[in-house]
């Protein structure tokens, strides 16, 4: 073992995806996150291509697997509800507009918490209130009041990641709006939601219902164009009031979805963004997943960057001998073709959802790079306590 004291900020997926590995490589690791404990629901997220090779390397294929939401498909319909466009799970190898590897948020961050939690210390309910660093570690002041010290500290807080600002500079220094804002809740399968996801747009809005492992309930998802958001993203009534002024109207299944806005156990929303930085770290504080370089919802592709994204950090960090400059510039060098092509699609999508016309032929090999558009190395010389689970070796 290292001993090297690990910080990382948030357990969502970034932060429990990072200690595993941080774990494996002969760090110490503590999450902190200031929520109470893990949210459950969200929406559901996605695993493609080299992503679905970390998760393997992980040993965590089966757990992950047992906890999709076994979607079979999208349905596009019109107002009436007829089809218009069909898309299966079982597209391009599992790696299409619907993902063979399907889950919702919170359960693949309960299935890599329930992974980490017997060898890295969780503090939940607690955040960072102030850090200074120096050469040699860096000193953390939680909001509890109690002091500790740290080789590496790493944020892994999402968009509005408190660290991000706290070192890096405001959040309108680095975060994009794309000009569109989304919702999702879940709602009683009152609409006869089977494993077939519907979705209807109009005008560049949209509305849509997808299946839960739970049958009896739904997850809706609704979206409208915003150039300015300026509602507080923790002012939940203000936030609920805003999506029924901008849904009102749109037709098809919509003002029934809207109808449970107040009964809902899980109602987010948020503007659909972007986050651009020119590096992930300072001295010894590093980002990653959404807090370094959010692709936004519209890419599909951010679960797959903070689960790529850990399994590099981890390794780079550790085969630099733990100095922070070296693995932090050489995680970026590997990273950021890779989450480049994200953000393009992330853009392109919502470019499409407001009329415009791809074309496909030229997007494709911007897919695949998004798909598969970085190399894992196999760290061969690097400690793993996990090395059984198998090697990325290309």
């Amino acid at each position: 073992m290292s001993g090297r004291r690990v910080l990382v900020a948030g357990a969502s997926i970034a932060g429990p995806a990072l200690a595993h590995w941080l774990r494996r490589r002969g760090a110490e690791v503590t999450v902190v996150e200031r929520a109470p404990g893990l949210r459950p629901g969200g929406q559901a997220v996605d695993a493609r291509g080299v992503a679905k090779e970390v998760i393997r390397l992980m040993g965590l294929d089966a757990a992950v697997r047992a906890a999709r939401t076994e979607t079979a498909g999208a349905h596009h319909v019109d107002a009436d509800g007829n089809v218009l466009e069909t898309f299966s799970a079982e597209d391009d190898g599992g790696d299409g507009y619907i993902a063979d590897i399907e889950i919702l948020r919170g359960d693949l961050s309960q299935v890599l918490y329930d992974d980490t939690r017997d060898g890295v210390e969780y503090l939940f309910g607690d955040r960072i209130a102030e850090l200074a660093q120096d050469a040699d570690g860096v000193d953390v002041t939680f909001a509890s009041g109690s002091r500790r010290r740290f080789d590496l500290v790493i944020g892994a807080d999402g968009l509005h990641s408190a660290l991000r600002a706290m070192v890096f500079g405001p959040r309108e220094r680095f975060v994009r709006h794309l000009g569109m804002v989304l919702a999702f809740y879940s709602v009683p399968n009152e609409f006869g939601i089977d494993r077939w996801l519907l979705d209807y747009q109009h005008e560049g809005r949209s509305a849509g219902l997808r299946p839960l492992k739970d049958d009896t309930r739904a997850m809706a998802m609704l979206s409208f164009p915003a150039d300015g958001f300026d509602v507080d993203h923790r002012d939940i009534e203000a936030q609920k009031n805003l999506l029924r002024e901008r849904m009102a109207g749109l037709g098809w299944r919509t003002a029934e979805i809207l109808a449970h806005l107040d009964d809902t156990p899980d109602f987010y929303l948020d503007q659909v963004a972007q986050v651009v930085m020119d590096r992930w770290s300072h001295g010894r504080v590093g980002l990653i997943g959404d807090a370094a370089f959010c692709s936004s919802p519209m890419s599909g592709g951010g679960t797959g960057l903070a689960l790529v994204g850990a399994y590099l950090l981890a390794g780079e960090l550790a085969a630099a001998g733990w100095d922070p400059e070296a693995g932090f510039a050489a995680y970026e060098t590997l990273m950021r073709p890779y989450v480049e092509a994200n953000q393009e699609i992330g853009r392109l999508h919502v470019q499409s959802r407001d009329g415009a016309e791809l074309d496909m032929e030229a997007v494709m090999p911007l897919v695949e790079r998004a798909i598969n558009g970085v190399e894992l190395p196999d760290y061969a010389g690097v400690p793993d306590s996990g090395s059984s689970v198998g090697s990325a070796a290309r």
